[in-house]
């Protein structure tokens, strides 16, 4: 059994034509761990099935008294508890390892589509049913990979058991052979209401899930308002309502649990009473009645893997309808899959020669009729942050769209269109700097260490961010770091930084990738205008010859931009300097200034204020003065 590092390099493409065809997909990428388990299970029941044969040799040497046929009966007793006991080892290996691979395959593929869809992921599912189905979901679809291979082997265990009954005493061998099929069928019956249970469950589960993840993102909110306890009574309302179809899903499995034990033993009751008259008449010795008794009371074992199997299945099921529902979403705008061996050739090369012409072509998104000039820094004025980060997403190739929404026209880099070439390509070319960017726990230069062009360096982007005060808080949080800013730890998202902080060392992280073209959503929302001037001129310098698109209404940054470009509507309604703008247009100075009652000014979207939120503390002009 080799050793997988993981994550793997690619966990594949599967068949979403159905759950059932997922599943036998996920089968069928560990052919050979399922193949070794198979052969593993076999010999362990085998083995198990094997042994009261040698026991009631044992017994008949005993009355026999033949001593050579009682040792040789206890050599064999002893070759098969250790083959028993090798197989029982080597199996529980290989199944675990076939458990851990499929859940990992299935986390992979469910973390790459939501990279994929990016921030248009949430308004297509919810996020509680992303948080279910890659856990929840991910261990049960995993559960079932695993028992699979031990299923193969208790049916071959009972057809050799069968096989051999049948050979030495045909009447016990038949009801072996058609008694077995009969027990495994009889919870059949059971599992369509247990499936709906528990698929009743799952929902309940995904929909509590919901709930909490939306609680914690507003936790603060919530605070704020007193509304705590509101929230918290929901919460357990949800919570209440899972753990009575979880009873119902239970109360199914107990009674399934029951079965399995009850009808078995009535079973293995019926053929030892059938084999005890034999022997009384003398038909058999009492050394093979001992060797059927065992042997069928052995056909427990393989029942009990067939009934969790079936169990297995059917919570597998379900699992995997929702893990496909959560796969098969698409960006409506992306090209549709199956295009064939050409059309991926010519997306590959559409993606190459994108990443080649980005330096030196403009961006344009003929929805809003934008155009970012190569090698220059555009500033788009919006007054609906909504609208700002749908064009900003469109510009990097990954548009939010609500569910069923048709997508529009897409935007286009050098002439050729972001929505038909590979993503990774798209990426390579624009980056898009999200509004709320996450940080994610580590070190410093590990949150440093992106794909980046290498000609500008982590200090070089740090200094252009004006993170200074986050660097001293880092250290100061980190006395292991030595006085080394790079070998700091950020905690989780960052929570022991202030927003303007996290959002500075976000900026730096976008800076040092140095793309082609930068899509910079409200990068500076969070700090004061001291710290913001001052990043505007070292995101000028820093960007110098490089397309850059930023999305903001402060002046000072709006004041370093070579273009800007005012949009009402969703369309731009005027373009020059900041100054010029500020001077000719109404519209935009309704804008930036946050004045509706400016003459000229119009309502809708266009006209509404901006939210920005409050000045960072830590990063105001006491801050930004000792850089």
């Amino acid at each position: 059994m080799p050793l997988v590092p993981l994550p793997l390099p690619d966990p594949g493409r599967p068949d979403l034509s159905s759950p059932l065809g997922f599943l036998r997909w996920l089968g069928r990428a560990q052919r050979r761990g399922q193949l070794l388990a198979t052969l593993w299970s076999t010999l362990e029941l085998g083995s198990m099935a094997a042994l009261p044969v040698a026991i009631g040799r044992g017994v008949q040497a005993v009355v026999d008294h033949d001593t050579r046929a009682l040792l040789a009966a206890g050599l064999l007793a002893l070759l098969l508890a250790v083959v028993q006991t090798a197989m029982t080892v080597l199996l529980h290996r290989q199944v675990v390892w076939n458990w851990i691979q499929a859940a990992s395959q299935v986390r992979q593929l469910v973390a790459r589509q939501a990279s994929a869809l990016g921030g248009g992921l949430s308004r297509r599912i919810a996020t509680g049913e992303i948080v279910a189905v890659s856990s929840g979901d991910v261990e049960k679809i995993g559960w079932y990979v695993e028992l699979t291979a031990r299923l193969y082997g208790a049916v071959l265990a009972w057809l050799g058991v069968s096989t051999v009954v049948l050979w030495r005493q045909p009447g016990l061998g038949l009801a072996v052979l058609l008694g077995v099929p009969v027990l495994a069928a009889a919870v059949w019956p059971l599992l369509g209401p247990f499936e709906r249970r528990y698929a009743e469950q799952r929902a309940l589960g995904g929909k509590a899930s919901e709930l909490a993840a939306d609680t914690v993102a507003g936790l603060r909110v919530l605070r704020g308002i007193g509304g705590e306890e509101l929230f918290l009574r929901r919460y357990r309302a949800a919570s209440q309502r899972v753990r009575a179809a979880a009873v119902r899903t239970a109360r199914t499995w107990a009674v399934m649990q029951a079965q399995e034990v009850l009808l078995p033993g009535l079973f293995v009751i019926g053929v030892t009473w059938y084999g005890a008259r034999l022997a009384l008449d003398g038909s058999i010795g009492v050394g093979e009645l001992i060797a059927v008794y065992g042997s069928t009371a052995f056909l427990a074992a393989p029942l009990r893997v067939i009934g969790e199997a079936a169990h297995a299945w059917s919570v597998a099921r379900v699992s995997a309808g929702r893990a496909v529902k959560v796969l098969t979403l698409t960006r409506d705008d992306a090209p549709a899959d199956g295009t064939g061996p050409e059309g991926a050739a010519g997306a590959a090369a559409d993606g190459a020669e994108l990443v080649r012409r980005a330096p030196r072509s403009d961006l344009h998104d003929p929805v809003s009729g934008l155009t970012a000039r190569a090698g220059r820094l555009t500033a788009v004025v919006c007054g609906d942050p909504d609208a700002a980060g749908e064009l900003a997403a469109r510009l990097g190739g990954r548009p939010v769209l609500a569910e069923g929404a048709a997508a529009g026209p897409s935007a286009r880099l050098g002439g050729l269109e972001l929505d038909g070439v590979p993503l990774a390509a798209v990426r390579a070319a624009v980056l898009v700097h999200d509004k709320e960017p996450v940080l994610l726990s580590g070190t410093l230069a590990e949150l440093l260490d992106v794909p980046r062009s290498g000609r500008v360096e982590p200090a070089e982007a740090l200094a252009a961010a004006r993170a200074q005060d986050a660097l001293e808080a880092l250290v100061d949080g980190s006395p292991e770091c030595a006085g080394d800013p790079m070998a700091a730890r950020i905690t989780e998202r960052g929570r022991s930084l202030s927003g303007g902080q996290r959002q500075r060392l976000a900026l730096a992280r976008s800076l040092v990738a140095d793309p082609p073209v930068l899509v910079l959503d409200e990068p500076t929302s969070a700090v004061d205008a001291h710290t913001e001037s001052r990043i505007a001129a070292g995101l000028r310098e820093l960007r110098s010859g490089r397309t850059t698109v930023v999305f903001a209404t402060s002046p000072l940054l709006l004041d370093q931009a070579d273009t800007v470009l005012l949009l009402q509507q969703g369309r731009v309604a005027a373009s020059g300097t900041h100054r010029e703008l500020m001077a000719d247009e109404p519209r935009y100075r309704a804008v930036v200034t946050r004045d509706e009652n400016e003459p000229g000014a119009v309502g809708g979207s266009a006209a509404r204020p901006a939210v920005r939120p409050a000045a960072d503390p830590v990063g105001s002009g006491l801050a930004g003065g000792a850089e």
